[in-house]
């Protein structure tokens, strides 16, 4: 069955079925049928052989016997299919209906051993020995009643080759219902599989009904559905991030093609070339963070990215961090305050980058002469990072793409910095998901916060 299709499988799976239950029914009816005629075969030789001893009991000699004779001829004689024989203890035959009767040796012998058959020239026969006595004779004469079954046996051999016959027929129409039931019943799955086929990159947005569809495939219609809407969103994110890439590189590449093709104009002095060497050198560095920050998210993306264990202070992280960004922070009179302790298993150098860069994210935005503060709660379950600074609130419908690739919320301007490729809140979810953690946004009142949460792990 390894090759064969849905269809064939489950016909000849309806098929197999059904001949089982009719061979057992089948066999069941035939062994019943059996027991049954058996029973009233044993049945009429007890009648008769009960009749025939009532009618024996009052001889007491031959001549008396030759008084019951026409009774016996009249129990006896009246079933075509019954034979009788009786004799006396010397083996002589004193009765035999029909004449001529020949009795096989061993059951003349031994009485009393219920009902027996034996099978001779074609026929086979039924019987029953009894010992007929009276109160001063025991044991006075033995009588044989043999019943010819044969009819039986026919019966029996045309029904079971009627059953064999009606079996195969059986097993046809039922092997033909049943590739006509499944191919019916998998209707709608060749329809699902017609709309798969026809799906493609500029077809993902298309979904199968599930009004048509029968309950059996209505979760496996939803999990291609979703599946669907998986790919749809992967592929408009892959073709968002191509264009992003493309983007961003071209605008350092056409710097560096600018600068190249003005200075190779004409001759310059030795100052000149090292000017504009400087200047590609700046965008150089830029191309190179953004491909190494590209190369981290691919790694993250295929579960390359292994975090150390080690236990890590988050206060201890942040004051060292503000040790570095106080300069910026000063510049621009923004206050950097830490409150909280709490430490978690994971890799020192990652952490310090996602939380380096939620700071430089906050320190862009935050208005001159506010606060920028760094929370850290620790619960028996988890360990919670939060980075809140002052600002212009961001609108509900950006809060969940801030972190994907290049995202920016006004697409029409460059955020930050020239060096800001729009890849840090990206790297700095991967890093967080890594460390088994999560990581969302919260805008509102003029107050925008991140918060950074990872499972409390024993120490």
């Amino acid at each position: 069955m390894k090759h064969l299709s849905l269809t064939a499988r489950m016909s000849l799976m309806f098929m197999l079925a059904v001949i089982a239950v009719l061979t057992v029914a089948g066999l069941s009816f035939n062994e019943l049928s059996r027991h049954h005629f058996m029973m009233l075969d044993q049945q009429t030789l007890d009648e008769k052989l009960e009749s025939t001893q009532q009618i024996l009991s009052n001889t007491r000699s031959h001549a008396d016997l030759e008084g019951v004779l026409p009774q016996l001829k009249a129990l006896l004689g009246a079933h075509h299919d019954l034979a009788a024989v009786i004799f006396a203890n010397d083996g002589t035959v004193l009765f035999a209906e029909p004449q001529a009767f020949n009795v096989p040796e061993k059951y003349r012998l031994n009485p009393d051993h219920g009902m027996w058959e034996w099978e001779e020239n074609g026929h086979m026969y039924r019987g029953m020995t009894a010992q007929v006595s009276t109160p001063d004779q025991p044991a006075f004469l033995t009588a044989l009643l043999i019943l010819d079954v044969t009819n039986h046996v026919h019966f029996f051999e045309t029904l079971q080759r009627w059953f064999w016959l009606g079996l195969v027929i059986s097993a046809l129409v039922s092997a033909a219902l049943g590739w006509v039931v499944a191919r019916s019943g998998l209707r709608p799955l060749r329809q699902v599989t017609l709309v798969a086929t026809s799906m493609s990159a500029r077809s993902l947005k298309e979904r199968i009904p599930l009004e048509p569809v029968p309950l059996e495939l209505q979760q496996l219609v939803t999990s291609f559905n979703a599946m669907l809407a998986r790919l749809d969103d992967a592929f408009v994110r892959l073709s968002n991030f191509s264009a992003d890439i493309a983007h961003e590189l071209r605008t350092p590449l056409s710097n560096l093609m600018t600068h190249t093709e003005v200075v190779l104009t004409q001759k310059r002095n030795l100052e000149a070339y090292e000017e504009n060497l400087y200047s590609n050198l700046e965008d150089l560095k830029r191309m190179s963070r953004m491909i190494d920050d590209m190369l981290f998210l691919a790694k993250s993306d295929n579960g390359l990215i292994i975090p150390e264990q080690t236990r890590i202070e988050f206060s201890e992280v942040v004051t060292k961090l503000f040790e570095y960004y106080h300069l910026i922070a000063d510049e621009h009179g923004i206050q950097l305050v830490v409150t909280g302790s709490g430490s978690v298993l994971g890799d020192k150098l990652m952490l310090d980058r996602a939380i380096s860069n939620l700071l430089s994210n906050a320190l862009r935005y935050t208005p001159a002469g506010k606060i920028i503060s760094v929370t850290i709660k620790s619960t028996a379950s988890a360990i919670t990072l939060i980075v809140e600074n002052p600002g212009e609130t961001i609108k509900p419908e950006h809060l969940d793409k801030l972190f994907d690739r290049f995202y920016r919320v006004d697409p029409a301007r460059r955020e930050g910095s020239p060096s800001n490729a729009g890849l840090g809140l990206a790297i700095t979810r991967s890093i967080v998901e890594s460390h088994k953690g999560k990581i969302w946004c919260t805008s509102g009142n003029g107050i925008t916060a991140f918060h950074m949460e990872f499972p409390q792990q024993p120490s």
